[in-house]
């Protein structure tokens, strides 16, 4: 309890709970997040938030932080890991150090779309791999939620038809050998800038342009410093709600069923939300002066599936789980 305590004292210095609001008795579980909470990523721990505490009657107290407030991007999955959170939302690249099969996961084009993606992830598939992550790194993710399919957003109005369209652009990529890689693959120059900093990085021009799903854009207004976005379809994201395992097992049966509640509900409300934004948001993009544009989807998923092919990463992959969830896509 001694980080809580450290934690709990800051927090009640800044007038940031009221008396009474953590009750003595219940389990505290730390919720960071990177993403905004107007993000769906903050929509969804909310409601995680809300189903745990409500079906525990507040046996579960779940302290949310977003907007990067605790912990950086980069920091996310060691502070699941240490305990000094509990829960957090991690994409699959940031398990690849400790765990390179993983990287199969952050592949460009492994995944269709987003029906493909939590068929795979939310299923038996998952159930193996996140196991797979536990016996590896010591923390268990629970699920996958849908994060959004990611594009490519420029600073200045450019088309990305091709990879050869990306040959000396100056990429933001999350800074992780993993997500390095896919900037690579895709014929980029990948620059590794944390998630807070997109912004003023292409406010600035330190880099020409960056890649998210476009909810995110929307959310976290990207779309200000943006004159283009064009439809890559590289990677149908997703992040895994991560818990910290000793927390975990510290949970009483029921209270494991409660999380597990408030993960279900996280899970379908990202999924629902994001299919559906996604459904409509390019008209808003248009209302804001943005070009769109087309990628030629099989001239990018033969070249960056083959640059993933030939790579190291792919000698630490299951080939015939691989084949598995390709063959799921059809």
């Amino acid at each position: 309890m001694k980080r809580m305590t450290g934690i709990i004292v800051g927090m009640l210095a800044a007038g940031m709970f009221l008396a009474g609001e953590v009750p003595a008795a219940a389990v505290e579980l730390i919720y960071t997040l990177n993403a905004p909470g107007a993000d769906t990523q903050g929509g969804g721990m909310r409601v995680f938030k809300e189903v745990v505490e409500r079906v525990s009657n507040g046996e579960i107290k779940v302290l949310t932080f977003d907007s990067a407030s605790l912990f950086r991007q980069e920091q996310e999955l060691a502070a699941v890991k240490s305990g000094q959170a509990d829960i957090a939302v991690i994409s699959a690249p940031w398990f690849t150090d400790a765990s390179p099969w993983v990287s199969m996961f952050a592949a460009g084009y492994l995944f269709k779309d987003a029906k493909h993606m939590n068929a795979v992830l939310n299923g038996e598939i998952g159930k193996l791999v996140f196991e797979r992550i536990l016996q590896d790194q010591g923390v268990r993710p629970l699920g996958a939620e849908y994060f959004g399919t990611r594009q490519v957003s420029m600073v200045e109005d450019k088309p990305i038809i091709t990879p050869a369209d990306l040959n000396g652009v100056n990429l933001r990529m999350p800074n992780s050998d993993a997500w390095i890689f896919l900037g690579k693959a895709m014929g980029a120059n990948p620059t590794p800038i944390s998630f807070a900093e997109i912004y003023l990085a292409m406010q600035t021009k330190a880099v020409d342009g960056q890649e998210n799903p476009l909810p995110t854009n929307r959310s976290s207004k990207f779309y200000e410093v943006t004159k283009s976005i064009s439809i890559t379809n590289h990677l149908v994201d997703s992040v895994w709600i991560t818990i910290n395992e000793a927390k975990w097992q510290s949970l009483t049966d029921q209270q494991k069923a409660w999380v597990m509640e408030g993960v279900k509900a996280n899970l379908d409300y990202c999924y629902d939300t994001n299919v559906g934004i996604e459904a409509e948001i390019l008209e808003f993009f248009k209302s804001q002066g943005i070009k769109i544009y087309y990628a030629d989807l099989d001239a990018f998923s033969s070249h960056v599936l083959e640059q993933y092919l030939k790579s190291d990463y792919a000698k630490t992959w299951d080939m015939e789980l691989f084949k598995k969830i390709r063959a799921m896509a059809k």
